[in-house]
């Protein structure tokens, strides 16, 4: 009788245990956000993508010269192929030969100015998106603890199936961050990954 006893308390006990759980995990809030818009609409995105538009300018117009000196020497070394004679073969063999040259270095410092502008918009990026990223974290972290969130899932990693309910914490977190509700997101200059 007294194993009984101890048996239907232990049963009890955990019954009651049991549905402290679940009651407990059906209480927890679940959000969702947009993380990349919000990311978009913060007024340091904005200067920061003016900043990596006008970098990726400048290293374009750097380019286009490159490739524009190139033209001219190729343009020039076919017009000198194309009025190559026996009377001049020699000399005009011999100033194709300059040109190639000069075309293969050029070629090559394009190549290296293409390495060295990909290479320094990718830390400018990340110097400039970096704390921009920090700080729509931290809003999202703080919202999700002032409003009672055990979850907040990010709809734009692309990495939630299906979601059907919870919240949009979107608007708490652009208030947090000082965003106006009818702001419009930013085109990435350089698309982020």
């Amino acid at each position: 009788m007294r194993r009984m006893k101890n048996l239907f308390r232990s049963v009890a006990l955990t019954a009651v245990v049991f549905l402290g759980l679940q009651q407990a995990n059906a209480q927890q809030k679940i959000g969702h956000i947009n993380a990349d818009e919000i990311f978009q609409l913060t007024p340091e995105f904005k200067t920061a993508n003016e900043q990596l538009r006008a970098l990726n300018d400048t290293k374009t117009k750097e380019l286009q010269g490159m490739f524009e000196e190139f033209q001219k020497k190729q343009t020039a070394a076919n017009e000198k192929y194309m009025n190559r004679s026996e009377a001049n073969k020699e000399t005009v063999d011999a100033e194709l030969d300059v040109l190639g040259r000069e075309l293969h270095e050029i070629e090559e410092r394009i190549k290296q100015v293409q390495q060295v502008a990909q290479e320094d918009l990718g830390k400018k990026q990340q110097e400039l998106l970096t704390p921009i990223q920090t700080k729509v974290i931290t809003a999202i972290n703080a919202v999700a603890k002032e409003k009672g969130y055990a979850y907040i899932l990010d709809i734009s990693a692309g990495n939630v199936i299906y979601f059907d309910g919870g919240e949009d914490v979107s608007m708490d977190v652009r208030t947090k961050l000082g965003i106006s509700p009818d702001a419009q997101p930013v085109t990435p200059a350089i698309p982020t990954e």
